[in-house]
């Protein structure tokens, strides 16, 4: 398709005093523009003209015989004949000389031919109007679906018909194109591309503006600050473009093209300015849409908005491309490539915000019975999401190659931290980002990449959890907060796509270190308990002590955690086996032993049944349990 500057072209258009277009005619097909023939003999050339002339005044405008283009195409296409014709004869008359015959012939002439564009300039507004649904490519394009999946439940002669219904409606849409392109030639190679133009571009403009509204979308003011509405408005307002956004640009832009294409074939300068004016303003504003919602205030929320129009726009760009292929069209593709541009900028400034914001977050509030913490849910539901986009991360971020940064204590840890326990910690949570970025191929790269950002942010949290551990003044509370919130994130990353990007050996690795916090737990929560229990022969005054001291062991340990609960379902049936095999088998050898040694009513207040009973009661909690 030629291109051609059309910045400096649309200023020079010009029209004689007849309406002859001039630089309007860009480059016809030679069936569009005729050469004089050689000279013919005068009444040749006079009989020609008046059998013209006595077909082109049938169908002068106003008459009222039907139109020239309903039913049979026979006349229509003789009319059109007759007025190339006219033009002819005029051109061999203004070379045949300046004789007062000539002067007749040529003003005669130039009135028949100006009465022919008339009639064509109804016709041609006519069919655009008549077929204005039929051309629109948008309501066909519904039309089609519709009888689609109305047919797939239909009877097999309610197919036929919907079928039928849908070729006839193809059928008339491709006979309208075909008058109109045969209209356009005609009067744009005799010079009255002017008034073809003019008509085209009212109707096919009001229809686009008429479809973006109907798909949702208003025009925006040059000044618009669509980006000042409060957020809720705002939201509603991306809904609708992201719906709009496929048919607006596949279906109505270009099929805009496609019938501008087709109608004006051969005059590539007039297919350029009447796409401009029709569609251009229209697209560029619709693509505006998105960087004016760069403009609104960043938060961690908005971002999966700001994704789905990523997305959205970046899906489209090589559709966009395509229809808007003119050069007069490249602020239409500039416009697309700004709002790529800007959503990139604001997706990456607020990731780096929720990561300021993990480490800037040092409450010390504790959780009621060590559960998840709100922290921790809250971001793993955030970097869950963000996985879902991986692929348009990745492509956001290929500008800049993802660097592990530094484990530097400061940066994770309260100033109030003992050394001792900042340089443990970060030893044990520095081996917890275990990603490896490398890759072989700038595609795979650009997505290690994105799962190197999003294991950073989860180490970021890990550290946050760490320190907020140290707020609860029983050790073993610590180990089983950590132990809740660190299966939690295994969990999350389980069950989404997180679980691709990091890998199954992350997943195994954190697991284990879930497990070893719960083991810590067990060790200093049970381990005086189970000692309660003598290892070496004990009298039987003796035995009834330590029977009596291990029974209020395992009471008082009861009664201190009847309110911690152990979150995941796999990992309380462990704990609660741990325990019990820590606590029972000892007790329940010395227990069969010496239960004759015990008074009446503490052979059953002591049973190992009792404390097998009180061990089950554990780490449920109230009712809240988290099984996912």
């Amino acid at each position: 398709m030629p291109r051609m500057g059309m910045r400096s072209l649309l200023p020079s258009y010009s029209f004689g005093r007849h309406g002859h277009s001039q630089d309007l005619v860009g480059s016809p097909s030679p069936a569009a523009s005729p050469r004089p023939p050689p000279q013919a003999s005068s009444h040749a050339l006079m009989a020609e003209y008046m059998a013209a002339e006595a077909v082109v005044a049938r169908w002068r405008p106003g008459a009222k015989n039907a139109f020239l283009f309903d039913g049979d195409r026979a006349e229509a296409l003789e009319f059109l004949a007759a007025v190339r014709g006219v033009h002819r004869a005029m051109l061999q008359f203004a070379s045949a000389g300046r004789s007062p015959e000539v002067k007749s012939a040529l003003v005669s002439g130039q009135t028949l031919l100006q009465s022919a564009m008339g009639r064509l300039e109804e016709e041609f507004y006519r069919i655009l109007a008549a077929n204005r649904d039929r051309l629109d490519p948008e309501s066909v394009s519904t039309r089609s679906s519709t009888q689609s999946s109305v047919s797939e439940e239909s009877e097999e002669e309610e197919v036929r018909a919907a079928g039928d219904s849908i070729r006839e409606v193809e059928n008339e849409a491709a006979a309208a194109m075909e008058d109109l392109r045969a209209i356009a030639d005609t009067m744009i190679s005799v010079g009255y591309g002017k008034e073809c133009v003019r008509v085209y571009k009212v109707l096919r403009k009001s229809i686009v503006d008429e479809g973006l509204y109907r798909l949702g979308f208003e025009l925006l003011a040059p000044n618009s600050h669509v980006h000042k509405l409060d957020w809720p408005l705002l939201e509603i307002k991306i809904r609708s473009w992201l719906a709009a956004s496929h048919v607006a640009v596949t279906t109505l832009f270009a099929g805009e093209r496609i019938l501008l294409d087709h109608i004006f074939s051969g005059f590539d300068t007039i297919r350029e300015a009447v796409f401009v004016d029709v569609a251009g303003e229209a697209a560029r504003e619709f693509l505006r849409f998105p960087d004016l919602v760069t403009k609104s205030k960043r938060s961690t929320e908005k971002v999966f908005w700001i994704l789905e129009l990523y997305e959205a726009v970046s899906k489209l760009l090589p559709e966009i491309n395509t229809v808007f292929s003119f050069v007069s069209t490249e602020d239409v593709r500039d416009q697309a490539l700004t709002s790529l541009t800007k959503l990139a900028e604001v997706v990456r400034a607020t990731l780096a915000d929720f990561e300021a914001a993990l480490h800037k977050e040092h409450s010390k509030v504790t959780t009621p019975g060590v559960r998840i913490h709100p922290l921790t849910r809250r971001a793993m539901k955030y970097i869950a999401e963000l996985s879902d986009h991986d692929s348009t991360l990745a492509e956001i971020y290929a500008v800049l190659p993802f660097q592990k940064p530094g484990l530097h204590p400061d940066f994770f840890f309260d100033a109030s931290d003992s050394s001792a326990e900042v340089e443990t910690r970060t030893s044990s949570l520095a081996s917890s980002f275990s990603f490896s970025s490398s890759s072989s191929t700038s595609s795979d790269s650009n997505r290690s990449g994105i799962a190197g950002r999003l294991a950073w942010l989860i180490l970021v949290l890990l550290c946050k959890l760490d320190s907020k551990a140290a707020a609860y003044r029983d050790a073993a509370q610590s180990y089983l907060f950590l132990a809740n919130n660190l299966q939690f994130i295994v969990n999350t990353v389980r069950h989404c796509r997180l679980r691709g990007l990091l890998g199954e050996e992350w997943v195994a690795q954190h697991a284990v270190k879930a497990r070893q916090y719960a083991a810590r737990y067990e060790m200093i929560a049970w381990v005086k308990v189970a000692a309660e229990v003598p290892a070496a022969e004990v009298s039987a005054e003796e035995a009834r002590e330590r029977m009596r001291a291990f029974v209020a062991a395992v009471e008082a340990a009861c009664a201190t955690q009847a309110g911690w609960v152990v979150t995941d379902a796999g990992m309380r049936e462990e704990v609660r086996e741990a325990v019990r095999g820590m606590v029972l088998p000892a007790y329940r050898g010395f227990y069969q032993r010496w239960r004759a040694a015990l008074e009446e009513g503490e052979v059953a207040r002591f049973s190992p049944e009792v404390v097998r009973r009180r061990l089950a009661e554990l780490f449920s909690g109230s009712n809240e349990i988290d099984s996912s």
